[in-house]
């Protein structure tokens, strides 16, 4: 591998995307890192920052709100680099994890997702928590598999598979769309334990409850079609 790109959507997270920035910036993993910012049409102090920077990085600015599928999509591009993980431009997971994932990834697994449930974590809300093992253990019932954390945000994928699932979600299932289709070609997903430092949904989560009833969805309609 020779460039890992960094693909980070953002929507209203003015207080926290320079300091996962900084984070990012800081981890020396021995390979390039190519930065994706994407803005989803943010109303807060997101965008003027993201403008700020965009000499140096590559940002991305959407005219309306559509998702973190959509914005995903969007990075994905731009992209360039022969790896993809996805980044939260909040603090809940930290940059030095990319590791963990870099150092098992191969021509023959080519996904690899950071587990929040392999080891312990802090744990904030438990209707959050469970609905997650929830929605895992659906996946693991209709696709044959045993994941232990579907809606991690770090999934890391070769571009050129990511590329080819043909991404359709707009919103949060991009966990489970992409999921499924990796694991409908047959593909292995290899999962390593990360560090989780969860907020408040005062403090700007967005995820909610529609949310899992719309993965619950999606993964079904994924495995029929």
């Amino acid at each position: 591998m020779k460039k890992l790109s960094i693909i980070i959507p953002v929507f209203n997270e003015e207080s926290t995307i320079l300091g996962i920035l900084n984070k990012i910036e800081d981890v020396d993993l021995g390979i390039k890192k190519e930065i994706i910012f994407v803005d989803d049409a943010s109303t807060d102090g997101s965008a003027e920052i993201l403008k700020s920077i965009s000499s140096k990085y590559k940002v991305i600015f959407k005219i309306h709100n559509t998702g973190k599928g959509s914005a995903i999509r969007s990075g994905l591009e731009a992209v360039t680099g022969d790896y993809v993980i996805i980044q939260d431009a909040d603090l809940e997971y930290d940059p030095n994890d990319y590791k963990k994932l870099l150092n098992v990834v191969n021509a023959d697994h080519e996904v690899v997702y950071g587990s929040r449930n392999l080891e312990k974590n802090l744990r904030i809300n438990n209707k959050y928590y469970w609905g997650g093992r929830l929605i895992t253990f659906f996946t693991n019932l209709l696709y044959g598999s045993s994941l232990t954390d579907v809606n991690t945000c770090y999934k890391l994928f070769s571009t050129d598979l990511l590329r080819s699932l043909e991404l359709e979600q707009d919103r949060f299932s991009f966990c489970e769309e992409s999921t499924a289709k990796v694991l409908k070609k047959n593909k292995t997903i290899i999962e390593v334990p990360i560090q989780y430092y969860p907020r408040h949904f005062s403090e700007g989560k967005k995820i909610r409850a529609k949310d899992g009833l719309i993965a619950i969805y999606t993964l079904l309609k994924y495995r029929i079609l």
